[in-house]
């Protein structure tokens, strides 16, 4: 990464694990964007749930 910036789920404004938060803050999208996409790929596609679960693990906390 050229820019330095990490991706790690904050203390603050998360709802559950900080996985949504984490992704809006990296890309600099609005986290109720995020939120949506990730409900959307629970519901249609199957596999969204997998993925928060593995992010959750593997995304650091925030110091």
């Amino acid at each position: 990464m050229e820019n330095g910036k990490k991706i790690v789920r904050p203390r603050n404004g998360r709802k559950i694990a900080g996985v949504c938060q984490a992704f809006a803050n990296f890309f600099g999208l609005d986290v109720s964007l995020i939120r949506i996409v990730w409900l959307l790929l629970i519901l249609f596609a199957g596999t969204g749930l997998l993925a928060y679960l593995i992010c959750w693990i593997v995304i650091p906390e925030e110091a």
